[in-house]
């Protein structure tokens, strides 16, 4: 059996040696035993274990996480270890995409702030009519939802409030995002809902979601993220279907 010393272990795993002394107290190294001298010395396993330690880490998981991951390694079957690394790594995919959702949503906002503070200033001090206080037109303003769910009620009045010059810059926006999605199907109850294959779509769908809530605030908008990929579901009031299906029109 090739044994390591704790300094080539860590030069062979990129694990500091003080690093690798910490993994023993806390349980997740354990040395392949001792030299005479009492010197610390790992085998192949060690290193097999701490690639697998590495790849945790750069995937979020937590030191705690890890501790249970390990423990299920240390069982010498790689099933229950996959599962539980893709329940982990699936929960931590959601909440990524979400946090990049409600950022891109923020960005949105201030995109129209900076707009706004892009113009002539008031003449005299910030007041009332300043864009320094004074928030954009709530037409022109993404409303702020917590992502992945994005949702409007259904009495909202059926209206748009996007100005006629504004509208076919929006329509080509949904065309686009419509010939990214790998399928379109129909919603029990009414609805359509696309799919993504790459999540990484879902910052420009939470974008144009919450863009699209600032001037049609009827539209019912849910994003979900799981191992199917990204969806966008959307949806109406029964009166304004025809306008999900126009929204959502596969060209």
């Amino acid at each position: 059996m090739t044994t390591y010393t704790i300094g080539e272990v860590a030069e062979h795993s990129g694990f500091s040696a003080s690093a690798l002394r910490y993994y023993e107290g806390i349980g997740l190294v354990v040395p392949a035993g001792r030299t005479g001298a009492g010197y610390r010395v790992y085998d192949d396993g060690t290193l097999a274990r701490l690639a697998f330690i590495a790849r945790a880490k750069q995937l979020g998981c937590t030191l705690e996480e890890i501790h249970d991951l390990v423990g299920l390694w240390d069982g010498d079957r790689c099933g229950p270890v996959q599962r539980r690394f893709h329940e982990l790594v699936t929960a931590k995919m959601a909440a990524a995409e979400a946090s990049i959702a409600e950022l891109a949503a923020f960005r949105s906002q201030l995109r129209v702030a900076a707009t706004g503070l892009a113009g002539e200033p008031v003449d005299g001090p910030c007041g009332d009519g300043c864009a320094c206080v004074t928030a954009p037109p709530a037409a022109a303003m993404p409303v702020p939802v917590p992502a992945p769910v994005l949702a409007a009620g259904a009495s909202i009045p059926v209206a748009c409030t996007l100005e006629p010059d504004e509208r076919p810059g929006r329509a080509e926006a949904w065309r686009t995002l419509v010939s990214r999605a790998s399928s379109r199907r129909q919603l029990p109850g009414g609805g359509i809902r696309l799919e993504f294959p790459d999540p990484s779509v879902v910052p420009d769908v939470a974008e144009l979601v919450a863009a699209e809530q600032g001037c049609c605030a009827f539209f019912s908008f849910s994003i979900t993220v799981d191992a199917r990929g990204a969806g966008l579901e959307v949806s109406a009031p029964e009166d304004a279907t025809p306008l999900v299906e126009a929204l959502l029109a596969e060209r």
